[in-house]
């Protein structure tokens, strides 16, 4: 009676707890010799979870370096937003303008540049030609994915409006155009709607009130810039007198003496005179030149500016630095009470008076000057920079014989233009600098009008040839 109670006890614990104790899972426990069992399955197995991520750096780790590359005009200077590491930080002096370097990467974006030019010209063909070689030797050194396409006017105001139209149709800048009628056309016109670079000045450009398209930039050669920065450069070797300028009725002439004058006079204040002296077949005034030699002793001037061509120059600086006839025989100095008493003081007086010019006082190799010894103008590093970094990147132009010198600062305002729109397709607006073959270039596009400024090479004659000099 015993065994079957206990028999029975133990077969209702089974099914309460289906043998999940611990009491009849033991070896040898009570319910092992049960044949059968009524529990239910294990549960499948799970594969093991994967780690969790890593979590980020904690504010008790270090900060994490950075490194700066010291650009022109850097200065070091503790940052306030670095007080972890207490370290400077490199910054870039605000110069208002970065400096261009041509061996930066290419930008990667492919850029159509279309270069309009007066090739079929008459009268500017051979100008355009000499731009239309620099700015392809350009293209040639750097191509930085761009693509130049050549679009040949005349000289026809219409004509040229309708190649410039077409040019913006499949153009993302345009070069052009050179003429001073051609860049007033394209000014006045309604369709500046893209970067252009216009290669010259419209007329009475920085005179007038009248601003070029906020898309358009000029960056012609100006000869009227030259002697306002030959005004700055003299002013600044002479602090003190007046200046005396020489010209012709040649209209360029002309042109560049209001320039030097507005800037010594209207700009500097210093005093200032203007002698207008004839120049009948090219060549001055023989009377006139004494009578200049007689003022030049009563009043002599700080400064001499002539605003005239090197042969007429180099005829003035040998008349104050020579005697010159007075003999009876001499038909122009047949009246002797008419001529100019003798000099009181030693000629050499006026030729050691410093001169200043423009690069029209350089007309290039084979020119005799070795009588404007001394003569200070203001050119291209083209012209007297050979050995200027940019100078020398480039293969000099093959045109020779006369007007070469002309046809040389054309050639090397190509190469600088290319510069010019490289930099502006790169970064189409702000302000930067171009150490150029033309000069020291100034450049602000795409934030409002732009603006250019071109700062010339000062030259001084030295052994007969224009050598660089420090203003």
């Amino acid at each position: 009676m015993k065994s079957v109670r206990l028999t029975l006890l133990c077969m209702a614990a089974a099914v309460l707890s289906a043998c999940s104790t611990p009491f009849c899972d033991a070896p040898g426990g009570l319910c092992s010799p049960q044949p059968a069992k009524t529990s239910l399955p294990p549960p499948p197995v799970q594969p093991p979870a994967p780690p969790p991520p890593k979590a980020p750096p904690g504010p008790d780790l270090p900060p994490a370096e950075v490194f700066a590359v010291t650009m022109p005009g850097a200065t070091a200077e503790p940052d306030a937003g670095d007080g972890a590491s207490g370290q400077p930080a490199i910054r870039q002096a605000d110069t208002g303008a970065r400096f261009v370097n041509d061996n930066a990467p290419p930008s990667g974006a492919p850029v159509r540049i279309g270069l309009l030019l007066p090739l079929h010209s008459d009268t500017l063909g051979a100008a355009a030609e000499s731009v239309r070689a620099g700015f392809m030797a350009g293209l040639e050194r750097d191509r930085d994915n761009i693509t130049v396409t050549v679009v040949e006017t005349g000289d026809v105001p219409q004509d040229i409006l309708g190649a410039y139209a077409r040019a913006l149709q499949d153009q993302d800048i345009v070069v052009g155009p050179l003429s001073r009628t051609a860049v007033a056309a394209v000014a006045g016109s309604s369709l500046v709607s893209k970067p252009t670079i216009a290669l010259n000045y419209p007329e009475g450009h920085g005179q007038t009130g009248a601003a070029l398209p906020p898309q358009m930039l000029a960056i012609g050669l100006s000869i009227e810039e030259e002697a306002r920065q030959a005004a700055q450069w003299a002013a600044a070797d002479q602090p003190s007198g007046g200046a005396l300028v020489l010209t012709t009725n040649s209209a360029w002439q002309r042109r560049v003496a209001t320039a030097f004058a507005n800037q010594w006079e209207g700009r500097l204040g210093r005093p200032l005179r203007i002698v207008e002296l004839s120049a009948p077949d090219g060549y001055l005034s023989d009377p006139e030149l004494v009578q200049l030699r007689a003022r030049l002793r009563q009043d002599t001037p700080a400064v001499l500016f002539s605003a005239m061509g090197a042969d007429q120059t180099r005829q003035l600086r040998i008349a104050l630095g020579s005697v010159l006839t007075t003999e009876p025989d001499n038909p122009i100095f047949s009246t002797a009470d008419k001529l100019p008493p003798p000099p009181t003081v030693p000629t050499e007086q006026f030729a050691n008076l410093p001169i200043y010019g423009t690069s029209a006082l350089n007309p290039g190799a084979g020119f005799p000057g070795r009588d404007l010894e001394g003569v200070r103008l203001l050119d291209l590093p083209w012209q007297v920079q050979r050995d200027h970094p940019a100078v020398m990147v480039y293969p000099r132009s093959l045109q020779t014989g006369v007007g070469s010198a002309d046809m040389a600062r054309l050639y090397a305002l190509g190469i600088d233009a290319f510069r010019v729109a490289r930099e502006i397709a790169r970064h189409p607006a702000g302000r930067f600098q171009l150490d150029g073959v033309t000069g020291k270039l100034t450049v602000d596009f795409g934030q409002g009008p732009a603006s250019f400024e071109r700062v010339e090479q000062p030259a001084i004659y030295q052994n007969g040839a224009p050598q660089p000099a420090r203003p």
